[in-house]
């Protein structure tokens, strides 16, 4: 790439990267989609109230500069749909795009939330398996996609964060850790997205079909 994303170049494509691989019934996205996905309550972290100008912007950005983005048309439908071109240009596998989107979406993580969150978009064997990813993208060269972080203040386990945005800052140095406590049921956790899976369905699907009233307009 030419430069480092924005922001906001971050988050529309790691939304074009989401829906491709969770819900590729509904992608490629049109702005109206893309908009409503970059803004979504739930994967997002922080959760952002974009415009559709300021996702065109993005998109054009990531389009003409990145050449991570592509524009295309859809036989029957006069609206506009837009798909990322990142395993083209990034040396990304399944896997990889899948922690990185995560990471674009999220924010940093550790491979243990990493592994719970990405197995909604592909199979992730195990949390080894995750550093061992994250540890080959960090490694990459010349331009490493990939920081290792300190634990946060009150946790023992590092973060990884992607770089896509540039340099990341590590923040305060942490704390003592606390007292151990019992791992968090991941169980519970695979709930919680399902949840949070099945809210961005729904949200999906009343875009598409507000953009399948669109055409009639």
């Amino acid at each position: 790439m030419d430069t480092v994303l924005s922001e906001i170049e971050a988050r529309v494509l790691g939304c074009l990267i989401e829906k491709s691989m969770a819900t590729p019934e509904y992608y490629p996205l049109t702005l109206k989609s893309l908009t409503a996905a970059c803004n979504q309550k739930s994967n997002r972290e922080p959760v952002m109230a974009l415009t559709e100008e300021a996702v065109a912007s993005a998109l054009n950005g990531l389009r003409y500069t990145h050449h991570l983005v592509y524009q295309l048309s859809v036989a029957g439908s006069r609206v506009a749909r837009f798909a990322h071109d990142a395993v083209k240009q990034l040396p990304l596998t399944d896997l990889d795009l899948a922690l990185m989107c995560e990471l674009m979406l999220r924010g940093p993580q550790t491979a243990g939330e990493l592994r719970t969150h990405a197995r909604r978009l592909c199979e992730v064997e195990s949390v080894p398996l995750v550093v061992e990813t994250m540890d080959g993208l960090a490694a990459l060269q010349p331009d490493a996609m990939v920081v290792k972080l300190p634990p946060a203040p009150g946790h023992r386990e590092p973060r990884y964060a992607q770089l896509l945005n540039g340099e990341v800052d590590a923040g305060p140095e942490p704390g003592p850790p606390p007292c151990p406590t019992p791992l968090r049921d991941e169980r519970v956790a695979a709930l919680e997205d399902k949840v949070e899976q099945l809210q961005s369905d729904v949200q999906s699907l009343r875009t598409s079909f507000d953009d399948f009233r669109t055409q009639f307009e």
